[in-house]
């Protein structure tokens, strides 16, 4: 099925994705899970939400293996592999997205989403959501992927418990470090939505010490001063339409990363704002700390990464006090 697992796809936190083939001949891709997580939980996380979820914009669990101590998630198969490679520039991927189609796909990531918050008999809370988890088909259509993390939660619950803070730095939701901002719900991947947004936007990573100007290593920050100082977005090889649905695209993502939970939309509202005019969006509040808001006692692990710290996609789980 795996050609002895030698045609590696990629590899993260939770495991390795390698190219396989069914009987038939139909390509796929299985996720041998990684013998640190094979304890049973994250494989079952994934089998048990995305067993229930059948969306465009969803990756397709085909099926499972359970063999001793190995655990693997057989998967269709994405040609085009994960977003990163597209909106980060490198030596190794030559081909550059059209600012259509990531509008187009930046849509997509946003309709798979909001299934799986409210288009299911239960709601289900990604808590991963960055780049890399987002996979491209033959056709550029974005699949949400990696389940590792999920969580299932009746969809009457409003506000969620949970054991530990997991994500990716620079994608985690403030609330789940700082406990004054409010409760953790489906809005802690609203955030990290709107994260994804400005990197698609910004061809780059948001946080990034090697750019030419310091005012410039914080993307959202930089962008948001010149938004609000009237200035044009300066974007290379783009239409007047294209930089308008980009300057679109930036309002609806300063509304996702709002600090507190309560001021984010829901995806529906995000889905709205992305597919309505821009002229009915208004420029939310600069969404980032001020010294006043930060004390100690916020805080609930020794981390303050609620803003990015790291420019690398570091996995996190953290214990909460």
């Amino acid at each position: 099925m795996t050609n002895g697992f030698k045609d590696k796809l990629g590899q993260g936190g939770y495991g390795t994705v390698f190219k396989g083939k069914l009987q038939s001949g139909h390509p796929v891709a299985i996720k041998l899970l990684s013998k640190s997580k094979a304890n049973g939980q994250d494989f079952m996380n994934e089998v048990a939400t995305i067993g229930r979820i059948h969306h465009i914009n969803v990756v397709q669990l085909i099926g499972f293996c359970v063999e001793g101590s190995k655990q693997a998630l057989v998967y269709e198969f994405m040609p085009n592999g994960s977003l990163d490679k597209f909106i980060f520039p490198n030596r190794e991927n030559s081909t550059i997205l059209t600012w259509d189609r990531i509008y187009e796909i930046a849509v997509g990531v946003a309709q798979g989403i909001e299934y799986l918050h409210q288009g299911c008999d239960m709601q289900i809370l990604h808590f991963d959501i960055k780049p890399h988890n987002i996979l491209l088909d033959e056709n550029f259509i974005p699949k949400v992927s990696d389940f590792g993390l999920a969580k299932l939660y009746s969809v009457d619950d409003s506000i969620v418990s949970l054991t530990a803070v997991q994500g990716t730095l620079g994608y985690i939701a403030p609330e789940l470090f700082y406990k004054s901002i409010g409760g953790i719900s489906y809005k802690a991947d609203v955030y990290s939505f709107g994260m994804l947004l400005m990197e698609m936007v910004g061809r780059r990573k948001n946080l990034n010490a090697s750019v030419e100007h310091l005012s410039q290593i914080y993307f959202p920050s930089w962008i948001y001063d010149k938004l609000d100082q009237g200035e044009d977005i300066e974007v290379l090889n783009a239409t007047e339409s294209e930089k308008k649905t980009l300057k679109k695209m930036i309002i609806v993502a300063f509304w996702c990363i709002q600090m507190k939970p309560i001021n984010r939309p829901s995806m529906s509202k995000v889905l709205e704002m992305l597919e309505g005019p821009i002229e009915l969006l208004q420029m939310p509040p600069k969404p980032f700390f001020g010294p006043e808001e930060m004390s100690i006692e916020d805080h609930t692990s020794n981390n303050s990464a609620g803003i990015p710290t790291s420019d690398s996609d570091s996995i996190v789980t953290l214990d909460k006090m």
